[in-house]
């Protein structure tokens, strides 16, 4: 009789383990990007118009909104995210959330824009993928479209 091989469930517990903070750290990205990411892509039959930034807090900017076409008359009390691609006197084409006073910036900017926090959630996972899961070409492919993210971003805006 041949002696029966015990397998140590160890390995297989390190990689299920490993493959679910992956998961959960890609989860958490997307989740994270698609408050504002919803507003960009399913634009359709929402407000669109042009923000005038007047002013700008800690978090927030506020400015003049005109809306496209015949949509109804401007409002000065609206609200758009501060961030490096903000600045007073600027001009930017933004879609409203609907019942808010919130804009967000449309296009190929605020596309890539929305979508940062998945970048950078990519980038979590690819250490994770390749550290703990040793699955190096998965990682190397999750790293490389995180940062490509992350720097389309950085050129857009």
């Amino acid at each position: 009789m041949s002696p029966k091989k015990r397998t140590s469930l160890l390995p297989y517990a390190r990689v299920t383990a490993m493959a679910l903070v992956a998961l959960v750290l890609v989860a958490a990205g997307v989740r994270a990007s698609w408050g504002t990411a919803q507003h960009v892509l399913l634009s359709k039959g929402r407000e669109h118009g042009t923000m005038t930034v007047t002013g700008c807090g800690d978090e927030v900017c506020t400015g003049r909104f005109v809306p496209e076409g015949a949509a109804g008359p401007p409002r000065t009390d609206m609200t758009i995210a501060r961030s490096v691609a903000v600045e007073k006197d600027g001009r930017y084409e933004v879609v409203v959330k609907p019942d808010t006073t919130e804009a967000v910036r449309t296009g190929w900017a605020g596309g890539l824009h929305a979508w940062l926090p998945l970048g950078g959630a990519l980038l979590l996972a690819a250490l994770v993928i390749g550290g703990g899961l040793r699955w190096t070409r998965l990682a190397w492919g999750t790293g490389v479209a995180g940062g490509a993210l992350l720097v389309a971003s950085f050129l857009a805006l």
